[in-house]
């Protein structure tokens, strides 16, 4: 049975992980520092933690599931106690990418990350509809990365990363780059922020004398009905008054070397202001 030591295990991530992970093929020894996280995994799921050496003694696998910031400090306070060829699993690119990994190279990094439930889902279940996240009922795809070690070791780390992201869909494999175009750039710098200014927007129409109600839903109907037409779910094309909107509504909005935040020099200014 493959042996692994989660660290951070009753975090708010590393909880997800130990809920998913409980009840399959994996031997897992849950490391935790915090008397908080520590009662969490006793009380609601029966896990007693162990000692980091506890852990580590006859580690296959290591998952890290502290914050970005903590990883490159807990990944050099264990790294002498790592066999050779034993498994160092990040959950987010920021600190690989970063070199916050300790250079050994006779150990195993792999990477995944989770791509959250898709808007567009053909979710029923109640649960699996206010499953915003995924890894509790919810269906999501992956991505995952082997940034060095053996290129068989790839397939277990998949196998772990379907399991604590169940349940998945599409497994993606990319690598520590393009993960990190992905995350922060895609998803943060591109994505969150616009939707920030899409809900600054909105709260403009509020400020303006639009009921909040009647905003939110014509915003987030638009949403749907837009998005599905742009990203492909469904076949279909603007009216002509739409387009001319955007138009000229994206140079207001948008300068136009806005797409420099995948050049590499940002995506490393970014990650270095995460880790």
């Amino acid at each position: 049975m493959t042996s692994i030591a989660l660290f951070g295990a009753g975090g708010k991530m590393g909880y997800r992980l130990a809920k998913n992970l409980k009840g399959s093929r994996f031997d897992v020894c849950h490391v935790e520092v915090s008397e908080a996280g520590k009662a969490r995994l006793s009380n609601d799921l029966g896990i007693a933690c162990v000692s980091p050496e506890e852990g580590l003694a006859g580690a296959d696998v290591v998952i890290l599931a502290v914050p970005d910031t903590a990883i490159g400090k807990v990944a050099a306070g264990i790294a002498d106690k790592l066999e050779p060829g034993t498994m160092v699993v990040a959950l987010d690119a920021a600190a690989p990418f970063a070199g916050h990994l300790p250079e050994r190279a006779d150990l195993t990094y792999f990477v995944t990350h989770p791509c959250h439930p898709p808007i567009f889902n053909d979710e029923t279940d109640p649960a699996a509809k206010r499953d915003f996240f995924g890894g509790i009922a919810a269906k999501q795809h992956i991505v995952s990365a082997l940034m060095q070690g053996p290129e068989e070791a790839y397939a277990l780390g998949e196998e772990i990363a379907k399991v604590i992201w169940a349940p998945v869909m599409r497994s993606h494999r990319v690598t520590v780059e393009q993960m990190a175009l992905l995350e922060p750039g895609l998803s943060e710098t591109v994505c969150a922020s616009l939707l920030v200014v899409m809900r600054e927007a909105m709260d403009e129409c509020v400020r303006r004398g639009v009921a909040k109600e009647a905003a939110r839903d014509f915003l987030l109907g638009h949403m749907n009905v837009l998005g599905a037409v742009i990203f492909e779910e469904t076949p279909g094309v603007f009216s002509d008054a739409c387009n001319k909107a955007i138009e000229f509504g994206k140079p207001v909005l948008m300068k136009d070397d806005w797409k420099r935040v995948f050049e590499p020099a940002e995506i490393a200014a970014s990650i270095h202001r995460i880790t």
